[in-house]
């Protein structure tokens, strides 16, 4: 019999059914992993049909985090569906049209059980454990295929490499079903048990005071959340009982990382991976993402082989498909074996002539004194030109003039945007259709 994640959480509960799984901070409500199991259970009993009839079938579901979420997530891996988490808040015209395009049987959404086709096919794939969405430039969600076996394997590569264990406690804000939240958060829990604190809150005053009531020990963040906590005049003290602190889903400049080192007196650890792979590179000490320098060496158990144009090839137990899968990132090793990020493929222009990657530009963008965050993209408008939109406090003819210093003349955005700061999506990435609307529209 082929593991399944069912069958890896009912050992956990089995170890230690008393032990606290899940706690909710807004209500205080804790669940111990044998009253979670509980939860899942009467879920899976309260539906109105029989467990058989999901066995293999795909459901798509958008919950918050929170019991609501693991009853569904527990209930479904018990009847032996194939789970697929859409980011809490997902519209239901959102939630459909991602369930057709996958070929989902039933979707579960405002508490209701609810049949997408009357016919449809049962999953082929008996190890077929979960799907994972990621937003295509469609923006209908791309749904990519995990065994139980992999699934596990990234919790326990991230587990391993990032030292967490069952003795942690760790705090929810990014969402359970991104591959973040998924890697970070709920395998660490099925597979060694360790517990969850639902955060009642991304602003940092009930964040201060989730973590002086419940002490947790590891921060999965995204940049967005840091940079509120570095603006905001939370204490210190606040986030004493933290350990750990990671970041992932987008680029944390390195100003943020050294504001937040400034105020906490912790170091940030840069995490980099990916939808289809799950977790890559981790900067074990800090002190990479403190200085910009790149995102960490590869997680145990990663394996990076570099070709032509700087592309690379990620292999690991955990990897979708075959085990190994190319990102579009572009990438090379530092003499201490960090991965450093060289921009995305696919994102070169021509001006006048010449080739330009515009990561190049959004990178020296963002090492100006001041600016939090920067994208590029070619003038809606003038051709040979470029537009940026930038995250920052500058005035325009300041940063302009900055910027001038910085770069030759023909990678100057002709185009500039100041924003004080960039929309993000659900999962804490930046919201890039939206940044390149407000360029477009100007």
């Amino acid at each position: 019999m082929p593991t399944t994640l069912n069958s890896v959480w009912g050992a956990t509960v089995q170890r230690k059914p008393k032990a606290t799984a899940l706690i909710e901070a807004d209500s205080g409500t804790s669940w111990s992993r044998s009253e979670l199991s509980a939860e899942a259970d009467h879920w899976v009993q309260s539906l109105p049909l029989n467990m058989v009839d999901l066995k293999g079938q795909i459901v798509v579901f958008a919950e918050v985090n929170g019991v609501g979420w693991w009853r569904v997530f527990l209930g479904l891996i018990s009847a032996g569906a194939v789970p697929t988490p859409l980011d809490p808040g997902e519209s239901i015209t959102v939630i459909q049209q991602a369930a057709q395009s996958i070929g989902a049987a039933y979707i579960w959404h405002d508490r209701k059980l609810q049949r997408v086709r009357s016919e449809h096919q049962r999953s082929r794939t008996r190890t077929l454990a979960l799907l994972k969405l990621t937003s295509g430039s469609t923006g209908i969600p791309r749904a990519f295929r995990f065994t139980a076996a992999q699934m596990l394997a990234d919790g326990r590569q991230i587990c391993a490499t990032m030292g967490i264990t069952n003795h942690d406690l760790n705090l929810a804000v990014i969402p359970f079903g991104h591959s973040y939240g998924l890697g970070n958060l709920v395998m660490p829990l099925i597979d060694q048990g360790t517990p969850i604190l639902c955060a009642t809150s991304a602003l940092p005053q009930t964040l201060g005071a989730d973590c002086a009531k419940w002490k947790p020990t590891v921060f999965p963040a995204v940049p967005a959340i840091l940079r509120i906590l570095v603006a905001s005049d939370l204490p210190k003290k606040s986030l004493a009982s933290i350990r750990l602190i990671i970041s992932a889903g987008a680029i944390l400049p390195h100003s943020t990382a050294q504001a937040f080192h400034a105020k906490f007196q912790l170091p940030i650890h840069g995490f980099y991976g990916s939808s289809e792979t799950g977790g890559i590179c981790y900067d074990r000490t800090g002190e990479a993402t403190l200085q910009a320098r790149s995102v960490g060496p590869p997680l145990d158990g990663i394996i990076l082989k570099f070709r032509r144009g700087n592309r690379f090839t990620v292999s690991s137990a955990a990897v979708t498909g075959r085990g190994r899968f190319s990102p579009a990132d572009r990438g090379e090793l530092n003499p201490d074996g960090e991965l450093v990020l060289l921009g995305r493929t696919g994102r070169t222009v021509k001006i006048a002539g010449r080739r330009l990657d515009l990561g190049e530009v959004e990178t020296a963008l963002r090492e100006l004194p001041g600016v939090r965050e920067a994208l590029v993209t070619a003038h809606p408008q003038r051709p040979d030109s470029l537009a940026a939109a930038v995250a920052s406090d500058w005035e325009k003819l300041k940063l302009r003039s900055m910027i001038i210093a910085r770069l030759p003349a023909w990678k100057v955005p002709a185009r500039l945007i100041i924003m004080k700061t960039f929309p993000t999506t659900a999962r804490g990435k930046i919201d890039t259709r939206a940044v390149l609307e407000r360029i477009s529209s100007v």
